[in-house]
């Protein structure tokens, strides 16, 4: 029988039904009989309380509400990959084909396509003992990613039956096997997970191996781990997006999740259809072949913005546990917070700092909390990396959100807004960034890229911030009056500025940048370091050194020395070596 109740009150998004009633903590629910989806987050024995996830205008108290019996979740299966969903995961190209341009309220579809049939290659075979997670059948979803459906986890049993290869749908049964118990279960190409509840593990791994993304800056000065937390904090027009979206081109994840948590309408679109046409550097094929969208506007309503974030999580932990690294980008975790905050006002709960909800800060972290690399229950290993842009408002890094954040985060890549008016990109500075992951990752840069790469990186950093010094000097006194050796740390770190840090995200070879280059790079920079201060010690003075333009040559190598033609910076070193050894010849 169908658990119902009647509506007594309605604020915005939250609905009450008075009395008591049979509904459960976290249950999802249809509220009237336009089948607006909602979930059940207050109950007390004279009042349940209703968040309801679609436009709440025209409902009156005395409608019903009806039960499921279960808990919001999101459907696994084929067909993810290549698609776009709301924050409820319902595609948005079937809510188009049903409601037009705007989506209506009550619309139903099903998550994925339940009639298109997938070539299925059967993995077990009858009388196999199996268990959660244990692979059932593969299918080939896209060109980039081979689908692996498993059995859902806490369920194990042996095999009683098995299909042969062949096209199946995602409802159809694959299997059938004795549970432990003694019931037998069909087992398919789907299977539901609520989305609140991490997916279980084995073992959780400590940080070994980073996600190189290609970027510099990143990759360099602060990288991230697999299976690691960032957070992107910048103001309006800093470049937070951009960055995300360097990152989802080129980082070496395997699949991609984008989670547009509150964004302008105008930028979602411009997303979508970018995303749509980008092609995977890796293989040639189109990006979205291993990335999935999920798109919730800042005019759709409040609470499916907050079940966005997790949406997301759900189908990222699910591929995880194939054994896939997994790149979450979620922008923003602000319009996220801000959701929390409007609908814990509806609530009348205690405002916190700023009016945020108290239980801010619990969230985030059990937000961030489900990153991590993994030993999944098949004993494969997959990583969820969470890269979460902030947008404090007017670029404060002392509002709540930020400040929560840097808490839970291990990489803190600050975008400054001054960086980002001046045209320098990526806009992320290096005094206010740091990344802990460093000396976790030390060992497998130095092994696999270079022996001297984390010693290179630190005097790169040392430079940046002996400028930082000396500014401060220039601002009150002017660089005239500096020795020729401060002088020099100036002209360096500008060549780390503009030859290093700065990247065209528009230009064939500087867009990516491999490890190897970006080791050159700064082996280059610290060779044209180390050379000029041997000069000025003695005595030449630093106005000799530019008048060849070499700083100038050293700048453009980012453009001038192709990705595969590392073998150019030798020619640039012989380069350094003769023009240094002329200058002495002069004033010996």
């Amino acid at each position: 029988m169908v658990k119902t109740g009647k509506i007594y009150g309605i604020n915005g998004p939250v609905v009450y039904i008075k009395g008591k009633t049979d509904f459960q903590m976290g249950e999802m629910v249809y509220v009237s009989e336009e089948k607006l989806v909602g979930e059940i987050i207050g109950l007390t024995s004279e009042m349940t309380t209703v968040q309801v996830y679609e436009e709440t205008s025209g409902l009156k108290p005395g409608e019903l509400v009806y039960g499921t019996g279960t808990a919001i979740f999101v459907t696994l299966a084929p067909g993810i990959l290549n698609n776009i969903f709301d924050g409820i995961e319902r595609p948005l190209s079937k809510i188009r084909e049903k409601s037009g341009a705007f989506i209506s309220r009550g619309v139903s579809v099903d998550s994925l396509d339940t009639t298109k049939k997938w070539d299925v290659h059967v993995t077990i075979k009858p009388g196999d003992y199996v268990s959660g997670g244990t692979v059932i059948a593969e299918v080939q979803e896209t060109k980039a990613i081979l689908h692996k459906s498993m059995v859902p986890p806490y369920i194990s049993g042996t095999v009683i039956s098995v299909v042969d290869d062949g096209p199946y749908t995602i409802n159809e049964t694959i299997a059938v096997i004795k549970k432990d118990n003694g019931e037998e279960l069909e087992l398919t190409l789907t299977q539901k997970w609520p989305i609140r509840t991490p997916r279980p593990i084995n073992k959780r791994y400590p940080a070994s191996q980073p996600l190189v993304t290609g970027q510099r800056i990143l990759d360099t000065l602060f990288p991230i781990a697999k299976g690691g937390t960032a957070a992107i904090p910048g103001g309006f027009g800093t470049g937070k997006t951009m960055t995300q979206h360097q990152i989802a081109k080129w980082a070496n994840a395997d699949i991609i999740i984008y989670i547009g948590c509150g964004e302008r309408g105008n930028e979602m679109t411009q997303v979508l259809d970018e995303f749509s046409e980008l092609v995977d550097p890796r293989s040639g094929n189109p990006l979205m072949d291993r990335t999935t969208l999920i798109a919730n506007t800042s005019n759709m309503p409040v609470a499916a913005r907050e079940a966005s974030i997790y949406t997301g999580l759900t189908l990222a932990e699910y591929y995880r546990d194939m054994g896939y690294d997994v790149a979450i980008m979620a922008d923003s975790t602000s319009r996220w917070a801000e959701a929390l905050r409007e609908l814990s006002g509806r609530l009348e709960e205690m405002p916190a700092e700023e009016g945020f909800p108290a239980y801010l800060a619990s969230r985030l972290s059990a937000f961030y909390e489900r990153a991590g690399y993994m030993e999944n229950l098949n004993g494969t290993e997959g990583s969820v990396s969470i890269i979460g842009a902030v947008s404090p408002q007017g670029g404060d890094f002392s509002e709540p959100v930020t400040q929560n954040t840097k808490r839970f985060v291990r990489c803190f890549w600050g975008l400054d807004k001054s960086l980002a008016y001046a045209r320098h990109f990526p806009a992320i500075h290096w005094l206010t960034s740091y990344s802990e992951y460093v000396n976790d990752l030390a060992d497998w840069y130095n092994t696999n890229v270079g022996p001297d790469f984390v010693n290179c990186r630190n005097r790169i950093l040392a430079i940046l911030n002996k400028e930082s010094e000396l500014m401060e000097i220039v601002k009150l006194i002017g660089s005239d009056v500096l020795p020729d050796d401060q002088k020099l740390i100036l002209e360096i770190a500008r060549v780390i500025r503009l030859g290093f840090l700065q990247q065209n995200a528009f230009h064939a070879e500087d867009t990516c940048v491999p490890l190897e280059k970006q080791l050159k790079m700064m082996q280059l920079i610290l060779y044209l370091n180390d050379k000029a201060f041997e000069i000025i010690n003695l005595g030449i003075p630093v106005s000799v050194l530019k008048e060849n333009n070499m700083f100038e040559k050293i700048i453009s190598i980012k453009y001038d020395v192709a990705n595969n033609e590392l073998e150019k910076f030798d020619d640039y070193k012989h380069e350094i070596d003769d023009y240094y050894a002329s200058i002495m010849a002069r004033h010996a």
